[in-house]
Parts: structure tokens; sequence; C-alpha cells
């Protein structure tokens, strides 16, 4: 079984990278950060503060979640609906790190992560992958970009989708996720000693992915 691991900061273009990967490995990819995202979504559609711990474990235990592949792309059912869209609005990315922060939420999710590995070669990207969910893997790599660099890109990418986001309000928004994500007292965002570390800011996709293929096949 081959699992690679692959963590960082938001924006750092895991999730694209890890797509790519996965891809021209004919391997499968999991999204860990989306299956945090559907619980912040249930959360938000049930009116509950994320933030707050004792009322995000009252309705975790009625979380439905599903992860399914259609024609090799992961698609995410919450309560049998396929949001695999809408976790991906911009309230969303917030509230998943909030709920993120949550013991509870992240024993239950890690589970599903590491029974998936088990069954498949796959890419897993998150914020713990390499150092809590995984730390077995075969490849592990920390991927990461100047706040800068990656509010520019959730800027872009927000636009493409039709959606008026301030610069400014999102560089905030980054800098207070990677402060939550690193400081969290659970299964923190940290970079682990035998994970390659790869700045993405002047790098294109397509030279992250050769940096990272050069590792494995060196390995």
């Amino acid at each position: 079984m081959i699992n690679i691991a692959i963590d960082g900061p938001a924006g750092a273009g895991k999730s694209t990278i890890a797509k790519e990967l996965a891809k021209r490995l004919n391997i499968t990819y999991l999204d860990t950060g989306a299956m945090y995202r559907a619980v912040a979504l249930k959360g938000l559609n049930l009116g509950v503060d994320v933030n707050d711990e004792a009322q995000v474990a009252a309705f975790l235990p009625s979380v439905d979640l599903d992860i399914r592949y259609k024609d090799g792309v992961q698609h995410v059912y919450l309560d049998g609906e396929d949001v695999s869209t809408a976790i991906r609005e911009h309230r969303i990315s917030r509230a998943a790190s909030d709920v993120s922060r949550i013991p509870a939420v992240r024993l239950k999710l890690v589970e599903m992560q590491r029974d998936l590995a088990s069954k498949y070669d796959s890419v897993l990207d998150g914020r713990d992958i390499t150092s809590y969910v995984l730390p077995n893997a075969n490849y592990k790599f920390f991927i990461t970009a100047s706040p800068e660099v990656r509010a520019r890109r959730r800027l872009l990418e927000l636009e493409e989708k039709g959606e008026k986001v301030d610069f400014s309000v999102l560089l905030e928004d980054i800098k207070q996720r990677d402060y939550n994500d690193s400081h969290r007292p659970f299964a923190p965002l940290t970079r682990t000693e035998d994970s390659v570390f790869i700045d993405t800011s002047d790098l294109s996709i397509d030279q992250v992915i050769e940096t990272v293929l050069s590792y494995i096949k060196e390995k």
C-alpha cells in the first residue's frame, strides 16, 4: 500500500497538487479538508456556534458523512446530499477551521481517513496528515507559500466562481486560519522532520509536481 501525505497551510496549493499527483500516479486522492468543511456546513445549517465545543459535540453523532468517487473525482455527501460545491463557499472556510480545532471532530474524521487510506493507494492532504493521521506514510511533504500569495490565489479562485471578496479580508482570514491551525492543542499544523519542505510562492503547479515526483522516484 502506498500513501503520500501532504500538509501545509490554507491556500498553499495542497489540494491542486495532490489531485494532479494522484492522477499522474493513478492512485486515489482524498481531500481531508472537505470532510471538515462538511461538518462545518452542517453546524451552520443548524445555526450552531461552531466555536462552541459542546454545541458541535452535540450534533456530531448525527453527521452522516460519506466519500464517494465518480470518474476518479471525490464527492462529499452530507446526510445523503452531494455538498461538494456547497462546502467551497467562502463562509465555510473559516467555520471549517473553527470546527477542526475540536478534538471530537478530528477523532471522528481521522478514523474515516485512516480507514480509506488502508484500502487504497492514496494521496491525502490536510494539516495533520504527516504528523497524526498517517505518521508512517511512505512519502511526506510540507507545502506552503507566503500569506499574500495564498490570499491572491484564493481571491482569483473565488472570482472565477462569481464571489466578490475583499483582498484584505482574505489575507486576514488566511493569517487567522494559520494561527488557529498551528495553535490548536490537538493535532496542530506542524512540519515533521521527515517531511520534504516546498515553498510554492514562485513555482508553477507543474514545477511543484515535478519536484514532488523527483523525491518519490529517488526514494
